[in-house]
Protein backbone atom coordinates (compact mmCIF):
# COMPACT_ATOMS: atom_id res chain seq x y z
CA UNK A 1 0.00 0.00 0.00
CA UNK A 2 1.24 3.47 -0.90
CA UNK A 3 0.11 5.95 1.76
CA UNK A 4 -0.35 9.49 0.45
CA UNK A 5 -2.74 10.93 3.03
CA UNK A 6 -0.17 12.27 5.48
CA UNK A 7 -2.10 15.54 5.90
CA UNK A 8 -4.84 13.47 7.56
CA UNK A 9 -2.52 11.44 9.78
CA UNK A 10 1.00 10.07 9.79
CA UNK A 11 2.52 6.73 10.81
CA UNK A 12 3.87 6.82 14.35
CA UNK A 13 7.67 6.89 14.43
CA UNK A 14 9.25 3.81 16.04
CA UNK A 15 11.29 6.00 18.41
CA UNK A 16 8.03 7.61 19.53
CA UNK A 17 6.49 4.21 20.28
CA UNK A 18 9.58 3.12 22.21
CA UNK A 19 9.44 6.30 24.28
CA UNK A 20 5.75 5.75 25.11
CA UNK A 21 5.78 2.08 26.13
CA UNK A 22 7.22 2.51 29.66
CA UNK A 23 4.34 4.86 30.52
CA UNK A 24 1.87 2.08 29.79
CA UNK A 25 3.78 -0.64 31.63
CA UNK A 26 6.03 0.62 34.45
CA UNK A 27 5.52 4.36 34.87
CA UNK A 28 1.73 4.39 35.16
CA UNK A 29 1.35 6.96 37.96
CA UNK A 30 -1.02 9.92 37.99
CA UNK A 31 1.00 13.15 37.49
CA UNK A 32 -0.99 14.83 40.27
CA UNK A 33 0.07 12.25 42.85
CA UNK A 34 2.97 13.16 45.13
CA UNK A 35 4.47 9.67 45.46
CA UNK A 36 7.34 8.36 43.32
CA UNK A 37 5.11 7.10 40.48
CA UNK A 38 3.29 10.43 40.29
CA UNK A 39 6.49 12.45 40.37
CA UNK A 40 7.97 10.36 37.55
CA UNK A 41 4.90 10.97 35.39
CA UNK A 42 5.01 14.71 36.17
CA UNK A 43 8.68 14.94 35.21
CA UNK A 44 7.98 13.08 31.95
CA UNK A 45 5.28 15.60 31.05
CA UNK A 46 7.55 18.56 31.75
CA UNK A 47 10.31 17.03 29.61
CA UNK A 48 7.82 16.55 26.76
CA UNK A 49 6.53 20.10 27.21
CA UNK A 50 10.11 21.38 26.80
CA UNK A 51 10.53 19.40 23.56
CA UNK A 52 7.26 20.78 22.18
CA UNK A 53 8.31 24.31 23.13
CA UNK A 54 11.71 23.88 21.46
CA UNK A 55 10.06 23.07 18.13
CA UNK A 56 8.29 26.44 18.30
CA UNK A 57 11.17 28.40 19.87
CA UNK A 58 8.85 29.04 22.81
CA UNK A 59 9.17 28.78 26.59
CA UNK A 60 7.87 25.53 28.08
CA UNK A 61 5.60 27.53 30.42
CA UNK A 62 3.79 28.79 27.31
CA UNK A 63 2.78 25.27 26.17
CA UNK A 64 -0.61 23.95 27.29
CA UNK A 65 -1.42 20.34 26.47
CA UNK A 66 -4.75 19.38 24.88
CA UNK A 67 -6.43 16.43 23.18
CA UNK A 68 -5.46 17.71 19.72
CA UNK A 69 -5.80 20.51 17.19
CA UNK A 70 -9.58 20.79 17.48
CA UNK A 71 -9.50 21.38 21.22
CA UNK A 72 -6.61 23.80 20.87
CA UNK A 73 -8.51 25.80 18.25
CA UNK A 74 -11.72 25.80 20.28
CA UNK A 75 -9.82 26.90 23.38
CA UNK A 76 -8.23 29.77 21.48
CA UNK A 77 -11.51 31.04 20.02
CA UNK A 78 -13.77 30.59 23.04
CA UNK A 79 -11.00 31.36 25.52
CA UNK A 80 -10.54 34.84 24.05
CA UNK A 81 -14.26 35.44 23.46
CA UNK A 82 -14.99 34.66 27.11
CA UNK A 83 -12.68 37.51 28.12
CA UNK A 84 -15.48 39.83 26.93
CA UNK A 85 -13.09 42.41 25.50
CA UNK A 86 -15.05 42.72 22.27
CA UNK A 87 -17.62 40.84 20.21
CA UNK A 88 -15.96 40.84 16.80
CA UNK A 89 -13.70 38.09 15.43
CA UNK A 90 -11.82 38.09 12.12
CA UNK A 91 -11.07 34.79 10.41
CA UNK A 92 -10.79 33.49 6.85
CA UNK A 93 -13.25 31.65 4.63
CA UNK A 94 -10.87 28.68 4.28
CA UNK A 95 -10.24 27.80 7.92
CA UNK A 96 -10.62 24.28 9.29
CA UNK A 97 -14.03 23.48 10.75
CA UNK A 98 -12.40 23.51 14.21
CA UNK A 99 -12.27 27.30 13.78
CA UNK A 100 -15.33 27.90 11.61
CA UNK A 101 -17.78 25.97 13.77
CA UNK A 102 -16.89 27.80 17.03
CA UNK A 103 -17.15 31.08 15.10
CA UNK A 104 -20.59 30.12 13.80
CA UNK A 105 -21.69 29.26 17.33
CA UNK A 106 -20.49 32.62 18.64
CA UNK A 107 -22.27 34.30 15.74
CA UNK A 108 -25.51 32.79 17.01
CA UNK A 109 -24.70 34.25 20.43
CA UNK A 110 -24.51 37.77 19.04
CA UNK A 111 -20.86 38.03 17.99
CA UNK A 112 -19.94 39.53 14.63
CA UNK A 113 -17.64 37.33 12.56
CA UNK A 114 -15.75 38.58 9.50
CA UNK A 115 -14.94 35.72 7.10
CA UNK A 116 -12.21 37.13 4.88
CA UNK A 117 -12.06 36.09 1.21
CA UNK A 118 -8.99 34.54 -0.41
CA UNK A 119 -7.52 34.79 -3.89
CA UNK A 120 -7.35 31.97 -6.44
CA UNK A 121 -4.30 30.54 -4.63
CA UNK A 122 -5.95 30.56 -1.22
CA UNK A 123 -4.10 33.62 0.11
CA UNK A 124 -5.62 36.11 2.53
CA UNK A 125 -4.93 39.75 1.66
CA UNK A 126 -3.30 41.42 4.66
CA UNK A 127 -4.99 44.70 3.71
CA UNK A 128 -8.37 42.99 4.17
CA UNK A 129 -7.38 42.14 7.74
CA UNK A 130 -6.44 45.76 8.43
CA UNK A 131 -9.71 47.07 6.97
CA UNK A 132 -11.86 44.72 9.06
CA UNK A 133 -10.30 45.47 12.45
CA UNK A 134 -12.51 47.65 14.61
CA UNK A 135 -12.60 48.82 18.24
CA UNK A 136 -14.78 45.78 19.01
CA UNK A 137 -12.35 43.21 17.52
CA UNK A 138 -11.07 40.77 20.14
CA UNK A 139 -9.39 38.14 17.96
CA UNK A 140 -7.85 37.56 14.55
CA UNK A 141 -7.46 33.86 13.73
CA UNK A 142 -5.89 32.90 10.40
CA UNK A 143 -4.45 29.45 9.71
CA UNK A 144 -0.72 29.09 9.07
CA UNK A 145 -1.07 26.66 6.18
CA UNK A 146 -4.25 25.33 4.60
CA UNK A 147 -5.05 21.67 5.22
CA UNK A 148 -6.36 21.08 1.69
CA UNK A 149 -4.24 23.05 -0.78
CA UNK A 150 -1.21 23.72 1.42
CA UNK A 151 -1.01 27.50 0.92
CA UNK A 152 1.04 29.31 3.59
CA UNK A 153 -0.33 32.66 4.79
CA UNK A 154 1.57 35.90 5.52
CA UNK A 155 1.54 35.20 9.25
CA UNK A 156 4.05 37.82 10.40
CA UNK A 157 2.27 40.62 8.55
CA UNK A 158 -1.19 39.56 9.78
CA UNK A 159 0.07 39.38 13.37
CA UNK A 160 1.54 42.86 13.02
CA UNK A 161 -1.77 44.22 11.73
CA UNK A 162 -3.60 42.72 14.72
CA UNK A 163 -1.11 43.97 17.29
CA UNK A 164 -1.13 47.52 15.95
CA UNK A 165 -4.74 47.55 17.14
CA UNK A 166 -4.11 45.64 20.40
CA UNK A 167 -5.94 42.58 19.05
CA UNK A 168 -4.94 39.01 19.96
CA UNK A 169 -3.66 36.91 17.03
CA UNK A 170 -4.11 33.13 16.81
CA UNK A 171 -3.01 30.74 14.08
CA UNK A 172 -3.93 27.13 13.43
CA UNK A 173 -0.53 25.62 12.63
CA UNK A 174 -1.63 21.96 12.67
CA UNK A 175 -0.60 21.41 9.03
CA UNK A 176 2.54 23.55 9.16
CA UNK A 177 4.19 22.18 12.31
CA UNK A 178 7.24 20.09 11.52
CA UNK A 179 7.02 20.97 7.81
CA UNK A 180 8.32 24.53 7.98
CA UNK A 181 10.30 26.35 10.70
CA UNK A 182 8.07 28.18 13.16
CA UNK A 183 9.48 30.69 15.63
CA UNK A 184 6.57 32.13 17.60
CA UNK A 185 8.67 35.01 18.88
CA UNK A 186 9.91 36.13 15.47
CA UNK A 187 6.42 35.74 13.98
CA UNK A 188 4.90 37.65 16.93
CA UNK A 189 2.17 35.04 17.52
CA UNK A 190 -0.05 35.14 20.63
CA UNK A 191 -1.79 31.77 20.29
CA UNK A 192 -0.91 28.77 18.13
CA UNK A 193 -2.49 25.32 17.77
CA UNK A 194 -0.63 22.11 16.92
CA UNK A 195 -1.38 18.39 16.87
CA UNK A 196 0.76 15.30 17.44
CA UNK A 197 -0.54 12.92 14.78
CA UNK A 198 0.48 15.22 11.92
CA UNK A 199 4.18 14.81 12.79
CA UNK A 200 4.46 11.05 13.34
CA UNK A 201 3.23 11.15 16.92
CA UNK A 202 0.18 9.50 18.52
CA UNK A 203 -3.41 10.64 17.98
CA UNK A 204 -5.42 12.32 20.71
CA UNK A 205 -2.85 14.82 21.93
CA UNK A 206 -1.95 18.36 20.90
CA UNK A 207 -0.97 21.70 22.35
CA UNK A 208 -1.92 25.34 22.46
CA UNK A 209 0.92 27.84 22.64
CA UNK A 210 -0.15 30.81 24.77
CA UNK A 211 2.24 33.73 24.71
CA UNK A 212 3.24 34.96 28.15
CA UNK A 213 0.81 37.70 29.21
CA UNK A 214 -2.03 36.51 26.95
CA UNK A 215 -5.07 35.65 29.06
CA UNK A 216 -7.27 32.76 27.91
CA UNK A 217 -10.36 31.55 29.77
CA UNK A 218 -10.52 27.76 30.38
CA UNK A 219 -13.19 25.61 28.75
CA UNK A 220 -12.71 22.54 30.96
CA UNK A 221 -12.86 23.03 34.72
CA UNK A 222 -11.92 20.54 37.42
CA UNK A 223 -8.67 19.70 39.11
CA UNK A 224 -6.76 22.65 37.70
CA UNK A 225 -4.21 20.81 35.54
CA UNK A 226 -2.29 22.73 32.87
CA UNK A 227 -2.08 25.71 35.20
CA UNK A 228 -5.86 25.89 35.31
CA UNK A 229 -6.37 26.20 31.55
CA UNK A 230 -7.22 22.55 30.87
CA UNK A 231 -8.35 20.36 33.77
CA UNK A 232 -8.27 16.57 33.58
CA UNK A 233 -5.73 13.84 34.25
CA UNK A 234 -3.03 14.09 31.60
CA UNK A 235 -2.61 11.48 28.87
CA UNK A 236 0.97 10.82 29.96
CA UNK A 237 2.07 8.22 27.40
CA UNK A 238 0.73 10.19 24.46
CA UNK A 239 2.20 13.46 25.76
CA UNK A 240 5.58 11.75 26.05
CA UNK A 241 5.18 10.46 22.49
CA UNK A 242 4.24 13.93 21.26
CA UNK A 243 7.35 15.35 22.86
CA UNK A 244 9.57 12.80 21.15
CA UNK A 245 7.83 13.43 17.80
CA UNK A 246 8.59 17.15 18.19
CA UNK A 247 12.23 16.40 19.04
CA UNK A 248 12.61 14.21 15.94
CA UNK A 249 10.81 16.75 13.73
CA UNK A 250 13.12 19.55 14.89
CA UNK A 251 16.30 17.49 14.39
CA UNK A 252 15.27 16.23 10.94
CA UNK A 253 13.43 19.26 9.55
CA UNK A 254 16.01 20.24 6.95
CA UNK A 255 16.45 16.76 5.53
CA UNK A 256 12.70 16.10 5.68
CA UNK A 257 12.01 19.31 3.77
CA UNK A 258 14.41 18.26 1.02
CA UNK A 259 12.84 14.79 0.96
CA UNK A 260 9.29 16.19 0.73
CA UNK A 261 10.21 18.68 -2.00
CA UNK A 262 11.90 15.99 -4.10
CA UNK A 263 8.84 13.76 -3.89
CA UNK A 264 6.22 16.46 -4.54
CA UNK A 265 8.31 17.94 -7.35
CA UNK A 266 8.25 14.59 -9.13
CA UNK A 267 4.51 14.23 -8.55
CA UNK A 268 3.74 17.72 -9.83
CA UNK A 269 6.01 17.50 -12.88
CA UNK A 270 4.78 14.10 -14.01
CA UNK A 271 1.08 14.64 -13.29
CA UNK A 272 0.91 17.98 -15.12
CA UNK A 273 2.93 16.74 -18.10
CA UNK A 274 1.36 13.28 -18.49
CA UNK A 275 -2.31 13.81 -17.59
CA UNK A 276 -4.04 16.45 -19.75
CA UNK A 277 -6.60 18.96 -18.45
CA UNK A 278 -5.09 18.83 -14.99
CA UNK A 279 -4.09 21.71 -12.72
CA UNK A 280 -2.15 22.18 -9.48
CA UNK A 281 -4.11 24.02 -6.78
CA UNK A 282 -2.83 26.31 -4.05
CA UNK A 283 0.00 28.81 -4.24
CA UNK A 284 2.79 27.60 -6.58
CA UNK A 285 5.54 28.69 -4.15
CA UNK A 286 4.06 29.62 -0.76
CA UNK A 287 3.02 26.10 0.22
CA UNK A 288 4.02 23.40 2.66
CA UNK A 289 6.54 21.09 0.95
CA UNK A 290 4.59 17.86 1.58
CA UNK A 291 1.34 18.94 -0.10
CA UNK A 292 0.09 18.50 -3.67
CA UNK A 293 -3.51 19.17 -4.65
CA UNK A 294 -4.76 18.61 -8.20
CA UNK A 295 -7.94 19.05 -10.21
CA UNK A 296 -8.66 16.48 -12.93
CA UNK A 297 -11.46 17.90 -15.10
CA UNK A 298 -14.29 15.49 -15.82
CA UNK A 299 -13.43 13.17 -12.95
CA UNK A 300 -15.32 12.67 -9.69
CA UNK A 301 -12.88 12.86 -6.79
CA UNK A 302 -14.72 10.25 -4.72
CA UNK A 303 -14.61 7.78 -7.61
CA UNK A 304 -10.93 8.57 -8.08
CA UNK A 305 -10.16 7.81 -4.42
CA UNK A 306 -11.99 4.49 -4.64
CA UNK A 307 -10.10 3.56 -7.81
CA UNK A 308 -6.78 4.51 -6.23
CA UNK A 309 -7.64 2.50 -3.13
CA UNK A 310 -8.36 -0.52 -5.33
CA UNK A 311 -4.86 -0.02 -6.71
CA UNK A 312 -3.40 0.16 -3.18
CA UNK A 313 -2.91 3.92 -3.04
CA UNK A 314 -4.39 5.91 -0.14
CA UNK A 315 -5.34 9.51 -0.97
CA UNK A 316 -8.11 12.00 -0.17
CA UNK A 317 -10.16 14.84 -1.59
CA UNK A 318 -9.47 17.12 1.37
CA UNK A 319 -10.01 17.33 5.12
CA UNK A 320 -10.41 13.92 6.74
CA UNK A 321 -12.53 15.59 9.42
CA UNK A 322 -15.33 16.42 6.98
CA UNK A 323 -15.00 13.88 4.16
CA UNK A 324 -17.53 11.46 5.69
CA UNK A 325 -20.33 14.01 5.52
CA UNK A 326 -19.74 14.40 1.78
CA UNK A 327 -19.88 18.18 1.65
CA UNK A 328 -18.23 20.15 -1.11
CA UNK A 329 -14.93 21.76 -0.17
CA UNK A 330 -15.56 25.23 1.29
CA UNK A 331 -11.86 25.92 0.66
CA UNK A 332 -12.03 25.39 -3.10
CA UNK A 333 -15.36 27.20 -3.25
CA UNK A 334 -13.80 30.22 -1.54
CA UNK A 335 -10.94 30.08 -4.07
CA UNK A 336 -13.47 30.51 -6.87
CA UNK A 337 -13.57 26.94 -8.16
CA UNK A 338 -16.56 25.73 -10.17
CA UNK A 339 -18.59 22.69 -9.11
CA UNK A 340 -16.80 20.57 -11.73
CA UNK A 341 -13.39 21.70 -10.49
CA UNK A 342 -14.28 21.01 -6.86
CA UNK A 343 -15.62 17.52 -7.50
CA UNK A 344 -12.59 16.63 -9.63
CA UNK A 345 -9.99 17.45 -6.99
CA UNK A 346 -7.50 15.17 -5.27
CA UNK A 347 -5.02 15.74 -2.42
CA UNK A 348 -1.79 13.75 -2.32
CA UNK A 349 0.38 14.46 0.73
CA UNK A 350 3.74 12.81 1.30
CA UNK A 351 5.49 11.82 4.51
CA UNK A 352 8.81 10.61 5.87
CA UNK A 353 8.18 6.98 4.85
CA UNK A 354 7.38 7.67 1.19
CA UNK A 355 9.88 6.92 -1.57
CA UNK A 356 10.76 8.18 -5.02
CA UNK A 357 9.69 4.85 -6.50
CA UNK A 358 6.25 5.22 -4.91
CA UNK A 359 5.78 8.57 -6.67
CA UNK A 360 6.44 6.95 -10.05
CA UNK A 361 4.07 4.09 -9.27
CA UNK A 362 1.41 6.55 -8.14
CA UNK A 363 1.55 8.62 -11.32
CA UNK A 364 1.43 5.46 -13.46
CA UNK A 365 -1.72 4.31 -11.65
CA UNK A 366 -3.23 7.79 -11.57
CA UNK A 367 -2.78 8.24 -15.31
CA UNK A 368 -4.57 4.94 -15.94
CA UNK A 369 -7.52 5.45 -13.58
CA UNK A 370 -8.12 9.06 -14.70
CA UNK A 371 -8.30 7.81 -18.28
CA UNK A 372 -10.76 5.09 -17.25
CA UNK A 373 -13.01 7.51 -15.37
CA UNK A 374 -12.93 10.07 -18.16
CA UNK A 375 -14.04 7.41 -20.64
CA UNK A 376 -17.39 7.23 -18.83
CA UNK A 377 -17.54 10.86 -17.70
CA UNK A 378 -20.67 12.89 -18.49
CA UNK A 379 -18.25 15.71 -19.38
CA UNK A 380 -16.21 13.77 -21.95
CA UNK A 381 -17.75 15.57 -24.93
CA UNK A 382 -17.45 18.97 -23.27
CA UNK A 383 -13.73 18.51 -22.63
CA UNK A 384 -12.96 16.19 -25.59
CA UNK A 385 -11.40 13.40 -23.55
Amino acid sequence: MIYLDNAASTPVHQEVIDEMIPYFKEQYGNPSSIHKFGRAASVAIQNARKRIADLLSADSKEIFLTSGGTESNNTAVYGIALQKKGKHIITSSIEHDAILEPCKYLERQGYRISYLPVDKHGLVNVEDVKKEISRDTCLVTIMFANNEVGTIQSIREIAEAAHKNNVVFHTDAVQAIGKVPINVKELDIDLLSISSHKINGPKGVGALYVRKGTVVSPLILGGGQENGLRSGTENVASIVGFGMACKIAKENMNQNTIHFKNLTSKLITRVLSEIPKTSLNGHPEKRIPSNTHFTFLGVNGEDLIIKLDENKIAASTGSACSVRIQKASHVLKAMGFSHEQITGSLRLTVGITNTDKEMDETVDVLRKVVQELRAVSPYKEKYSF
